[in-house]
């Protein structure tokens, strides 16, 4: 079992930037992909990006544009999300999600993902 808790989300003005955190504990943290999604009111869950164990590859949705980076710090148990530039439109609830070796099916997917989070919330006004 690993134990997810984001931390770092709140209310931002357009333009601002926010760096949520989410904290593992459990299982050994450095052998798991990680994972961030996101999910609008009235939306589905939606892949935002998801880094390998060692930092080495990374994968970002369509819509981040540059805009949002993943990082992880395997001796804290922690991956990031660095989010610049913030718009209303990213405005969601955000989950840290975690992928054991054996899992398959796609990184971009929910299916692809075996623990999830409780989330944290991000609203950003215009």
């Amino acid at each position: 079992q690993v134990q997810l808790v984001e931390s770092g989300g709140g209310l931002v003005q357009a333009g601002d930037s926010l760096r949520l955190s989410c904290a593992a504990s459990g299982r050994t943290f450095s052998n798991y992909r990680m994972g961030w999604f996101r999910q609008a009111p009235g939306k589905e869950r939606e892949f935002v990006a998801s880094i390998s164990w060692s930092g080495g590859s990374t994968y970002y949705a369509d819509f981040v544009k540059g805009r949002i980076t993943i990082s992880r710090d395997n001796a804290k148990n922690t991956v990031y999300l660095q989010m610049n530039v913030l718009k209303p439109e990213d405005t969601a609830v955000y989950y840290c999600a975690a992928r054991s070796p054996a899992r398959g099916g796609s990184y971009y997917a929910i299916e692809g993902y075996d623990y999830w989070g409780q989330g944290t919330q991000v609203t950003v006004s215009s």
